[in-house]
């Protein structure tokens, strides 16, 4: 098998450019990883895309978000984190530069307030068709159920982190919510089983991202988290993970 029969829209992944601000969180900084970095770990694949996720590092800066997207061009898009209080006009210009998303990190911070989830999530979806994001841990997946079930647009990160809780993630994925298999290192659960169980649950909504450079992660990505997903599913369900649920939930226009 070669990684370049299977295209690839990358769903996680951090530019970290030390041109722009970055802020420590919890006394770390992270190490550059430039646009130029991460297209060189990934020039054996058949990339055909990503999206930029905005680290806690990053805080509220779009200024590093919009000079990535200008290198990475129109086949990503950008995943930002934002105050409850941004004007409309700032979230159409960052709409007109290819920002598709809203991030809400509850693991490490340096987003928005969870108490915002729910009024942010509806306001961006109907002004840009944004969905929101959420770094979180499957523990905490049952108190946010009812808010989460109800959102026009939602993801989850890192296939939810942790066992406890996964079954509340994977009713989540019944009713529609998306699932990032990133993050591979971070778990504690066996993902192979976890890759099948979440697209028995909704075939749609599974979608393969590196999380490179996979800032303190435990074990950073490799190549063969790659080809587990192909291995645990099989090619043309792979296919569906590598790369169309995520052309559909991130950049439509790419699809067909």
């Amino acid at each position: 098998m070669s990684f370049k029969d299977f295209k690839l829209f990358d769903t996680h992944l951090h530019i970290i450019d030390n041109k722009f601000p970055l802020i420590p969180n919890n006394g770390y900084l992270p190490d550059a990883f430039t646009c130029e970095d991460y297209l060189d770990r990934m020039k054996e694949y058949n990339l055909v895309g990503g999206s930029i996720v905005s680290g806690s590092f990053q805080a509220f800066d779009q200024t590093y978000l919009v000079n990535a997207l200008k290198i990475l061009g129109p086949s990503f898009v950008g995943v930002t984190q934002l105050p409850a209080s941004v004007s409309d006009e700032e979230l159409l210009e960052l709409n007109s530069v290819g920002v598709r998303a809203v991030r809400f990190n509850l693991k490490r911070g340096g987003s928005e307030e969870v108490k915002y989830l729910d009024s942010v999530a509806r306001r961006v979806h109907e002004l840009a068709g944004w969905h929101v994001e959420l770094y979180v841990d499957s523990r905490e997946l049952t108190s946010l159920y009812d808010t989460l079930a109800a959102l026009p647009s939602v993801s989850v990160d890192h296939l939810g982190l942790s066992k406890e809780g996964f079954s509340t993630l994977l009713k989540l994925v019944e009713r529609g919510v998306y699932v990032k298999a990133t993050g591979f290192g971070r778990v504690d659960f066996d993902v192979r089983t976890a890759l099948q169980n979440l697209y028995a649950a909704n075939p749609d909504a599974l979608m393969f991202g590196t999380d490179l450079p996979s800032t303190r992660a435990q074990r950073p990505y490799e190549d063969s988290d790659f080809a587990l997903v192909i291995e645990a599913l099989d090619s043309e369900k792979a296919i569906k993970v590598l790369y169309e649920n995520a052309v559909n939930f991130y950049h439509p226009a790419m699809s067909g």
